[in-house]
C-alpha cells in the first residue's frame, strides 16, 4: 500500500460556520483521495483574554512540518496579525505547496478565494437602488483580514458611485464577532448624526445582533431600519426576519483548496488565483420576500436535532466538570474523562501531555509565581506522554513519545481527519488533546467547553502535586536542621515519641548518646564562622554515619547532638562510642584543617516505664557527656601544666648535655 499524502490544515475558530462549511469540503475531498488531514485548531480572540490566546496559539508550534507533504492555511480565521504572521513565515520556509482561503497577498501561495467584492456591491446597490436608501452605516470585520478589506472596499466604492458620503462615524471597525454588532448599534445611536436607514454588515453574526439590538431600542427591521449581512448562515436563513445576505460555496471552496493541493503535490500546475463566485441573497430583513422556499418541516427537523443534540452535550459537559471536581490525582483525572469522553463518536481520542507538566520545581518555596521560566509556555516539550489513547473504547496509553511525531501511534489507516486542539491554562501550556473521525470538534458548540473543563481540571492536579510539594517542603524546613541536615529538636521529638512509646509497651531498652562539640568557639573567633559551619556539618555527618539499625540522631541546640535507639543492650554504649570516635579520627585525618573536630559524648541504655520520661533519659546521657567534658578539660589543663613546668627545667638538660 503506497504512503498516503498528507496534509496539515491551519484554522482557527473551527465551531464556526465558515470554518465548518470549507472543512467539511477539505474533509470530503481528502476522503476520495485517501488523504490524512492534520488539523490544528486553536480557539484564539474569542475570550479576550491575552495569556489565553497565547495558550491557543501555542497549538501551531507543534507542526512537524518534515511529516506533512502540503499545507493548507486558513489563516483569515486567525485574529491575532502577530500569530498569522509567525505561521506565514514558518510555513514559506518549509517549501511545501501551499493552498490558501481567500488571500491574495502571498504570491508563493494558490490562493482560493470567493468573490466577496462584486457579493457585497450587489447587496449595497441592492439597498441603495431597490429601497431608495440615502443614509448607510457600515459594521466591518478587521482591517488585517483580506475578506473584511474587500467587503468594505466594495461598500465605499458602491456608495462612492451613487455619491453617498463617506462619512467616518457611519463606520464601524468590528472583529467579526456577533457582539460587535451589539457595540456598533449603541456606538451608531449615540454618535449624534441622523439614524441610519441601513445598516449594511460584514458577516451574518454582526447583522444578527446589530438587529436584536435595534429591537432592544425599539426600532423594527425592516420597517425602521433595513439591515443586511454577510454568509449566509444556518441561524441568518432562519432568523425572523430571515436576513438579506450573501451566500457563499464553502464546501466547495473547501474541496477545490484540497484537490488543488493533492494535484499540486503529484506534480500538476494551476494557476495561483481561484475565484468561486458568491451570490447575494435578498430576504426579509432589506423587505423583501425569500427568494428560497423553505421547507417548514425540513426546518423543524434540522431545528430539533441541533436542539437535542446541545441539550446532550450540555449533560456530558455537566457530568464531566461534576466528577472532575472530585478528582484529586491524575490517575481517578484520567479514569474519569475516559469514562464521559466515550460517548463522543470518534474512531481515536488522545489526550497527552508535556513531560513537564506536573514537574516540581526545585526548591519551590523560593520561585516566584510570576516567573515564566518556572513552566511551559512556548512550544511543547522533546517527548510528550498520552495517558489516554482510546480506540473501540479501549484505552491504550504510551508513555513517552516525540512531540515531533505529533500522534503518540500512527494511525492505522488512510482518508483520517485529526484535529489537533490545545490543551493549556492561561498561557501555561500542558499538552493537546486529538480528535480524529470525529464531527465532534465542529460540529458541537460543547468541544471548546469541554476541551477547557479537561485542561482545568489538569492543571487543578498540577497545582495539587505542586500544594503537596510545598507541604512537605514546609514539613521539612520544620523537622529538619537546613545546616546539618539531620534532625532539628521538632524533628526529634516528633520521632522519638513514637519511639519511645514502642519501647515501653514491648519492655525494650532505650540508647541515647548525648554529644556536645568542643572548642566551637574558638574555631569561630579564629577562623571564622563559615569554618565553623563547616566543622559543624562534618560533626554531624559523623553522627549521622553512627545511626545504623534504625537510629535517629538530631542537632538538639547550637553545638549539641543527640542520638536514639531502640531494642538496645548495655554493649551497645561501648560500641557507639568507639565507632564514633573512630569516625571523629578519620574525618580530620580526610579534611587536614588546622583545627580538630572534637567531641563529648555520654550515653546510657535504659529501660522504660512509666516513672521515666524521655526528657529524664536525655538528662541523664547530658549529664554524663558534662562529666566526661570535665575530666577531658582538668586533663588537658594538666597537660598544658606539665608542659609550662617542662620548659622550667629545660636549661637543666642541657647543662646535663
Amino acid at each position: 500500500m503506497d504512503k498516503p499524502i498528507e496534509i496539515a490544515v491551519i484554522v482557527a475558530g473551527i465551531d464556526e460556520e465558515y470554518q465548518n462549511g470549507v472543512i467539511d469540503g477539505i474533509r470530503h475531498c481528502a476522503k476520495m483521495n485517501s488523504a490524512n488531514i492534520s488539523c490544528f485548531c486553536a480557539f484564539g480572540g474569542v475570550l479576550s483574554n491575552s495569556k489565553f490566546d497565547v495558550g491557543e496559539y501555542n497549538i501551531y508550534s507543534l507542526i512537524n512540518f518534515d511529516k506533512f507533504d502540503g499545507v493548507i492555511l486558513m489563516t483569515n480565521t486567525i485574529s491575532s496579525p502577530v500569530d498569522k504572521e509567525k505561521i506565514i513565515t514558518k510555513v514559506k520556509k518549509t517549501g511545501l505547496p501551499v493552498t490558501i482561503l481567500d488571500c491574495a497577498d502571498h504570491p508563493e501561495f494558490y490562493n482560493i478565494s470567493i468573490d466577496n467584492y462584486t457579493a457585497m456591491q450587489s447587496i449595497v446597490r441592492h439597498v441603495i437602488e431597490n429601497h431608495n436608501v440615502r443614509k448607510i452605516n457600515y459594521i466591518s470585520g478587521p482591517m488585517g483580514n483580506p475578506e473584511a478589506a474587500e467587503r468594505l472596499k466594495a461598500f465605499r466604492d458602491t456608495i462612492k458611485e451613487h455619491s453617498i458620503p463617506d462619512e467616518y462615524d457611519r463606520i464601524y471597525m468590528g472583529d467579526f464577532r456577533a457582539a460587535d454588532g451589539k457595540n456598533a448599534v449603541d456606538n451608531f445611536l449615540s454618535s449624534g448624526l441622523p439614524r441610519p436607514q441601513a445598516i449594511i454588515c460584514a458577516n451574518d453574526a454582526m447583522a444578527l445582533s446589530a438587529i436584536e439590538e435595534l429591537n432592544n431600542f425599539g426600532y423594527k427591521v425592516p420597517d425602521d431600519i433595513i439591515v443586511t449581512g454577510f454568509d449566509n448562515t444556518y441561524n441568518a436563513r432562519h432568523h425572523l426576519p430571515a436576513l438579506t445576505t450573501v451566500s457563499r460555496p464553502l464546501d466547495d471552496a473547501g474541496f477545490k483548496a484540497c484537490e488543488m493541493l493533492i494535484g499540486l503535490i503529484i506534480g500538476r500546475e494551476y494557476p495561483k488565483n481561484t475565484v468561486l463566485n458568491a451570490s447575494p441573497v435578498f430576504s426579509e430583513s432589506c423587505g423583501c420576500l425569500s427568494v428560497e422556499n423553505n421547507d417548514n418541516s425540513e426546518y423543524r427537523i434540522s431545528t430539533y436535532k441541533l436542539i437535542n443534540s446541545c441539550k446532550r452535550d450540555v449533560s456530558l459537559l455537566n457530568r464531566m466538570t461534576t466528577e472532575l471536581a472530585d478528582t484529586q490525582d491524575s490517575i481517578s483525572t484520567i479514569h474519569t474523562v475516559s469514562k464521559v469522553i466515550n460517548e463522543i463518536k470518534f474512531d481515536r481520542f488522545c489526550l497527552c501531555l508535556c513531560s513537564n507538566w506536573n514537574q516540581i520545581i526545585s526548591n519551590g518555596l523560593n520561585v516566584d509565581p510570576s516567573d515564566t521560566m518556572a513552566y511551559q509556555i512556548h512550544g511543547y516539550t522533546p517527548k510528550m506522554t498520552a495517558p489516554l489513547v482510546l480506540e473501540n473504547n479501549i484505552n491504550d496509553p504510551v508513555s513517552l513519545f516525540d512531540s515531533a511525531d505529533m500522534h503518540p501511534m500512527p494511525l492505522k489507516n488512510s482518508g483520517n481527519i485529526s484535529f489537533f486542539i490545545p490543551l493549556h491554562f492561561g498561557e501555561r501550556c500542558l499538552g493537546y488533546y486529538i480528535f480524529t473521525n470525529s464531527k465532534f470538534p465542529t460540529k458541537s458548540l460543547m468541544c471548546h467547553a469541554l476541551m477547557l473543563s479537561i485542561s482545568n481540571s489538569i492543571e487543578n492536579i498540577r497545582k495539587l502535586v505542586h500544594l503537596k510539594s510545598m507541604v512537605k517542603e514546609l514539613d521539612k524546613l520544620y523537622v529538619v536542621d537546613p545546616l546539618c541536615n539531620i534532625y532539628n529538636r521538632n524533628g526529634f521529638i516528633r520521632t522519638a515519641d513514637p519511639m519511645y512509646n514502642r519501647a515501653k509497651n514491648t519492655h525494650q531498652k532505650l540508647l541515647i548518646s548525648f554529644i556536645d562539640m568542643d572548642g566551637l568557639k574558638i574555631i569561630n573567633d579564629c577562623y571564622g564562622h563559615k569554618e565553623g559551619d563547616f566543622a559543624l556539618q562534618r560533626l554531624a555527618g559523623v553522627i549521622s554515619d553512627c545511626c545504623k539499625g534504625g537510629r535517629i540522631c538530631a542537632r538538639f541546640g547550637g553545638d549539641e547532638f543527640i542520638i536514639l535507639g531502640e531494642n538496645a543492650c548495655d554493649d551497645d554504649i561501648t560500641a557507639l562510642e568507639n565507632v564514633f570516635y573512630a569516625q571523629l579520627e578519620s574525618i580530620n585525618s580526610i579534611i587536614k584543617k588546622p583545627y580538630e573536630i572534637t567531641a563529648s559524648i555520654g550515653t546510657i541504655v535504659s529501660d522504660v516505664d512509666d516513672s521515666i520520661t524521655l526528657f529524664n533519659l536525655i538528662t541523664k546521657a547530658d549529664e554524663i557527656m558534662y562529666e566526661k567534658k570535665k575530666r577531658k578539660r582538668t586533663s588537658r589543663y594538666l597537660r598544658h601544666a606539665e608542659t609550662a613546668e617542662g620548659s622550667e627545667y629545660e636549661p637543666s638538660r642541657n647543662d646535663q648535655t
